[in-house]
């Protein structure tokens, strides 16, 4: 126990904390930013193991914020470099490295046998499918994200309103580290607060994180914070699936220009988010509408327009890179 002697010496986690954390497992989605504080603080609080999860490669341009990579990494994929770099911080906690991305269809399987889930992405779209999946689950999740200097981390699922409780309309933009930019120091502040939550749950340090979300805006050097405990579940929730799921009678739509990539399906209709709405394009009576798009942004916002005057059922398809879409 001498590693952990100065942890355990806190009140409020002590060797029964240990214990627990001992004996967690947590998935963690993403290898960047965000996760390089949280993967270094749980590899070195003692969790009993972890899930990494992310299908990029390490670029130049992660180094300035990604500080579990360094040079030497760049070309190899973030997931198996991270567990590496782990590996060394503390053996006794095992990081597995799964180098693929997170999709519906996997969301189960990848977080089958975790006691909490960690957002690290730079996707909204993972976002969403992981919160919907644990709120299904019933499982903890700890998201977070940064953009430009600010950034927040909150606790939702596991017995707690969801995200799409908090968050249940899609901003028209959703920003991303590429198009915005982001501050090092900041994602390395939000990312401490998102360790911290994750060891108060497995732990179980009261007041419990689940229920809260924790600001930090860098532009005025302060923090904020709000309990959303009791927030409602929103009654739309259109579901994100995989493009393999969309079936032959579906009214598939995809959104993306002609320039960005080849149609989806010879079935497809090309068309732009504004096209729905008042006297836009709808399905048959009993089909399924299934909004097609790079990463999910535009998907949603055509599914809140084509809401407004159609109540069949909605899917979404993210079908490439996080980010702006």
């Amino acid at each position: 126990m001498s590693r952990y002697a100065r942890q355990v010496a806190v009140p409020e986690l002590g060797t029964a904390g240990q214990a627990r954390l001992r004996a967690a497992r947590a998935l963690v989605v993403g290898a960047g930013g965000l996760a390089a504080p949280v993967l270094q603080y749980l590899v070195g609080a003692g969790l009993g193991g972890l899930r990494l999860v992310d299908p990029d490669r390490v670029d130049e341009s992660n180094l300035h914020r990604q500080t579990l990579f360094r040079a030497g990494d760049i070309g190899r994929p973030k997931a198996t470099a991270a567990a590496a770099t782990l590996a060394g911080l503390n053996p006794d906690c095992p990081v597995t490295p799964v180098a693929e991305a997170l999709r519906p269809a996997n969301a189960a399987t990848l977080a089958e046998g975790m006691d909490l889930v960690l957002d690290c992405a730079d996707s909204f779209a993972a976002s969403y499918i992981l919160s919907d999946h644990c709120h299904a689950r019933g499982l903890p999740l700890i998201s977070a994200s940064v953009i430009g200097a600010e950034g927040y981390a909150g606790g939702f699922c596991g017995g707690a309103p969801s995200l799409r409780a908090v968050f249940p309309d899609l901003p028209q933009r959703a920003g991303s580290c590429a198009r915005d930019g982001v501050l090092g120091p900041v994602v390395g502040v939000v990312g401490s607060l998102q360790a911290q939550m994750a060891l108060a749950q497995l732990a179980g340090i009261a007041p419990a994180p689940l229920g809260r979300i924790v600001s930090y805006d860098a532009r005025h050097h302060r923090f904020g914070g709000f309990s959303f405990a009791g927030a409602p579940e929103p009654g739309w929730r259109p579901a994100f699936i995989d493009a393999a799921e969309i079936a032959a009678g579906d009214f598939v739509v995809d959104l993306r220009a002609p320039e960005e990539a080849p149609r989806l399906r010879p079935e497809a209709r090309r068309l732009p988010a504004e096209a729905f709405g008042p006297g836009g394009p709808c399905p048959a009576p009993g089909q399924r509408a299934v909004l097609c798009c790079r990463s999910g942004l535009r998907s949603w916002t055509a599914a809140e327009r084509l809401a407004e005057v159609w109540d069949g059922e909605i899917a979404l398809v993210a079908l490439g890179a996080s980010g702006q879409g």
